[in-house]
């Protein structure tokens, strides 16, 4: 109990988005509300033989002319995309330097997987016996922490340094594993998040399992989380990163409070790599209202996972309505932005505090008769709905079986 005592609270000061939705958060969030999704045919995806889905939603991001060769020489895209949103976080929470060097700030990051073009040069050399395409910079761009050491280098942070490459729960996890080293005095402002670079290999990954939507004459209309007609995900890319801080400290620099974290809870199935456990699932959900100290029907809303996955969709909501006992609100994010990886955490809590601020929650698109084998839940449909709710949940679930959930309080 005296540990219990001494926790802090932890606040948010700062979001940057780089998206599908677009770049910047209140930009991403208005995008939202025009109730279209950001899915595209792409041509090259068709052109890889035996890839059988066409589709992503892409960030298309352009560099700004300030990121010069100095600047990204240690960076491959995926580290771009984390950079600009973090540039983003750091002003909207007004952080100087002397808030971020001085060894009380530290980084909580992750991603699916470095950069893939220096992955191809880095594994030339096994295929053509030659170092010719290896140089200083490619391990950098390439190392599964990638994103969190080249935030922390550029920046010149000197506290804690938490990658984090769970796949689709890196930038949920990141914000978690944060929010704990500011609760327990370890830290005093993180910078936490999650990024992913559009690849043709990540849908390749999907598509083998066959798990990729195939609607490639109709990419307005799909994913379709939760709908019985859903056929499986789309591929998107992007970064989204939160300035995490204990309260007083930011209060007593004059920043404003977004949102409060105040629950977390990550849980592993220890069952299957890729197959979902509803049972585990939903255990992530009851530990973080239990870390919030929150009921569960003071839970205003839940961002869902909803890849339009068929089995995810199902074991995601039997857990959602077993861990909350009554059917609460819940739309998907991802049916505007596809699946974006080691960034959907970070970007759809991103988009979840928006919701918080404004009293407005976006409808799942696509969704127009909920599946029978999803659980009983209040399936938002149509043109999203205002909601006067203090608390809001989001949840994020992984390949490996890793599960985590998010709740944040309205500030």
């Amino acid at each position: 109990m005296a540990i219990q005592n001494q926790r802090r609270r932890v606040v948010v000061t700062g979001m940057g988005v780089v998206s599908p939705l677009g770049t910047g958060v209140d930009v991403a969030f208005e995008r939202l509300k025009t109730l279209r999704n950001c899915v595209e045919f792409i041509p090259e995806l068709a052109g890889y033989e035996g890839l059988n889905s066409h589709l992503a939603a892409l960030s298309r991001f352009e560099r700004p002319a300030s990121y010069t060769r100095k600047v990204l020489r240690t960076m491959g895209e995926v580290s771009v995309l984390a950079l600009n949103a973090t540039e983003q976080a750091i002003a909207q929470a007004g952080l100087e330097a002397s808030d971020i060097q001085g060894g009380r700030c530290g980084v909580a990051y992750g991603s699916c997987s470095g950069s893939i073009p220096p992955m191809l040069d880095f594994y030339s050399l096994v295929v053509t016996n030659k170092v010719q395409n290896v140089n200083s910079g490619t391990y950098l761009k390439l190392m599964p922490q990638t994103t969190a050491v080249n935030l922390s280098v550029h920046f010149k942070t000197h506290g804690r340094l938490v990658p984090t490459g769970t796949a689709c729960t890196s930038g949920s996890l990141a914000l978690g594993n944060a929010a704990e080293l500011i609760r327990w005095g370890v830290q005093d402002v993180m910078l936490a998040g999650g990024a992913e670079e559009f690849s043709a290999a990540q849908a390749a990954v999907f598509d083998t399992l066959y798990a990729t939507s195939l609607r490639n004459d109709e990419p307005s209309a799909t994913p379709a989380p939760y709908d019985v007609s859903r056929d499986g995900l789309v591929i998107g890319d992007g970064a989204a990163t939160f300035v995490l801080e204990e309260r007083d400290h930011a209060l007593a620099r004059g920043a404003t409070i977004l949102a409060e974290l105040v629950g977390f809870a990550e849980t592993t199935d220890g069952t299957h790599v890729t197959n979902p456990n509803s049972e585990t699932m939903g255990q992530a959900l009851t530990q973080a209202l239990a870390d919030a100290g929150v009921a569960s029907s003071e839970i205003g809303y839940v961002s869902g996972h909803g890849t339009a996955t068929r089995s995810g969709d199902v074991a995601e909501t039997v857990a959602t309505r077993a861990a909350l006992g009554w059917a609460a609100p819940i739309s998907s994010i991802k049916s505007y932005t596809g699946h974006t990886l080691g960034a959907c955490g970070a970007l759809e809590a991103a988009m979840l505090v928006k919701s918080l601020l404004s009293g407005w929650y976006p409808p799942t698109l696509n969704l127009s008769t909920p599946d029978s084998e999803c659980a009983e839940l209040d399936y938002i449909q149509g043109e999203g709905r205002r909601i006067d709710t203090e608390y809001a949940m989001s949840n994020n679930f992984a390949f490996g079986g890793v599960n985590t959930s998010l709740i944040f309080r309205r500030a």
